[in-house]
This record gives structure tokens, sequence and C-alpha cells, in this order.
């Protein structure tokens, strides 16, 4: 005896044509939104030779502003690492008031502007703000030096590591960290024998993309940073200038630069996909108990 199943609905996109349809469409918005753009970074960068694009890399503006950009990235990315650390373990491994209030507070940043944040920090640090006038009379200068262009680069790129840690360990659970804690293990060593090592790759895809958020960033930083050639200005900041200065070879010189930090960013995202981080892991499957033999 045949017996006959109900036939299930189609769903949408089951259609070979649809299909075929949908991949053209987002195989072309790939290629006109971004590879597009890269390739003609990569032309014009080397559309007057070799040596004027050597050039333009080696002249001290430009290295300057290379220098400091992977400076503040050095200061910038630890410090926003440490907070996603510790910020995901307290929300996910305590119960304590104001928590989801720490949950809102970290999403801020993807929710404000880069420009506001920079006009914020000028209103807070400034000469008319409401540390100015204190930071001045200590001669400690935060606006228009570097401490601006940390403190701008922080604040944007905050909730990068701890937006990937908190749904992993949400999703692992406290069990593993409350067995070693059983066990006579510290917090630290609970924290760097059992925690860390079940997160590592998602930390350190979140710690790729603060990096290159803090690299490529403008917004915030065009305000704090003052703009100062030679001093103040980042790697974007620089090739704006450039670009403003008709220099287009030797802006898109330097934007090469960037754009490969996107592509080795990229590799690097896809690989650590392939890791398993960015995804929260599935549950593992319940096992039913077994009947006792009669």
């Amino acid at each position: 005896m045949v017996i006959s199943r109900p036939m299930r609905p189609p769903r949408v996109g089951d259609h070979p044509v649809f299909r075929c349809i949908l991949i053209a469409i987002v195989l072309l918005l790939g290629a006109v939104l971004v590879i597009a753009p890269l390739a003609v970074i990569g032309v014009r960068a080397f559309s007057m030779g070799f040596d004027a694009f050597a050039r333009t890399l080696a002249h001290p503006d430009t290295v300057h502003a290379i220098g400091l950009t992977v400076l503040a990235a050095l200061i910038a990315v630890p410090v926003n690492t440490a907070f996603g650390i510790a910020a995901a373990w307290s929300i996910t491994k305590f119960e304590f008031p104001g928590r989801r209030l720490l949950l809102v507070i970290i999403e801020i940043p993807f929710s404000i502007s880069p420009v506001v944040a920079g006009v914020a920090y000028l209103f807070v640090y400034g000469l008319q703000g409401l540390f100015g006038q204190a930071l001045q009379s200590a001669n400690i200068p935060v606006l228009f030096a570097l401490p601006g262009i940390v403190l701008a680069s922080m604040f944007v790129t905050a909730p990068f590591v701890a937006r990937e840690l908190i749904p992993l360990m949400q999703a692992q659970g406290r069990d593993l960290e409350e067995a070693a804690t059983s066990l006579g293990a510290s917090g630290w060593r609970t924290f760097l024998s059992v925690t860390l090592p079940n997160v590592k790759w998602a930390l350190l895809y979140g710690v790729i993309l603060c990096n290159a958020r803090v690299m490529g960033e403008f917004g915030a930083v065009s305000i704090v940073s003052g703009n100062v050639r030679g001093q103040t200005n980042t790697l974007p900041l620089h090739i704006e200038l450039l670009y403003n200065d008709y220099n287009t070879t030797g802006a898109f010189a330097a934007a090469s630069v960037l754009a490969v930090l996107a592509v080795v960013t990229l590799v690097a995202k896809v690989a650590l996909e392939q890791k398993g981080a960015g995804r929260i892991p599935s549950p593992a499957p319940t096992v039913p108990p077994l009947e006792a033999p009669q």
C-alpha cells in the first residue's frame, strides 16, 4: 500500500529561472558596488607609473599619516578588545541591575553618526567644553592631537568585539565555568583555560573588524583631529587632502593601502568564518533516555 504524502507548497525562489535571475542581480550589484571601485583604485594608483606610486607612499606626509593610523589602531584595538571581553563576560555570566542598560550603551556607537560623535567630543574636551579649561590649564592636549584621534576611534569601534562575543557566550551558557569553579579553579584560571579557548575565533573575528574600522574611520576623526597636514592627519584624511589638491594619482595611491587592508580583512573574515566565528553554535541535540529492558 502506497502512502501518499501531502504536497509541499512551493517556496519563493524554487523556480530555476527565478534563482538564476536573483543570482545574476546579486553578482551584478557586487561587481558594480565592490569590484569596480577596487579595480578603479588599482588602475588609477598606477596610472602614472610605479615610480609615481612609490613617491606618493614615500612622501613624508603620507608616511606620517600611515604611522599615525597604525599608532591609533595599536592603542584603540587592544583597549576595545579588553572592553569587549569584560562587557561580554559581565553580561553573559552574571545577573545584575542595569544589565539591559549596559547592552543598550554598547549599541550606541552603531546608532549615532560618527560626525555627531566627533562634535560631542568637541563639547566635552574642546576649549568651551566640559573639561576644556581644566585640560588647557594642565597643558594636556586632547583634541587636535593623538588622544582625540584615539578617543574617537575607540568610540566608533567599541561594540565590535562585544557584539561577536555576547551571542556566542550566551549560547554556550555557564555550565563549564561553574564546573571549573566547583573544582577549585580561580577566576583567571577559569577564563584562560575554559572561556577563552571556546571564544578565541569569535574574539579574533571581532578584533579584525575593529582594526579595519579604526584604520578606515573618517567622520569622527575628521572632527577631532583638525586636519593638520603632516601632524594630525590619518590616512583617510590624507587621501581627502590629496584629492582636494587635485593630486588624484597620489590620492588613489594612498587609497590603495586601505583597499589592500580591506581585501586582507575580507580574506581573514572568511577564513575565521570557516572556523565557526560569527555564527552562534546550534544547541546539542537532546538524547532521549533509554528504556529499561522488560
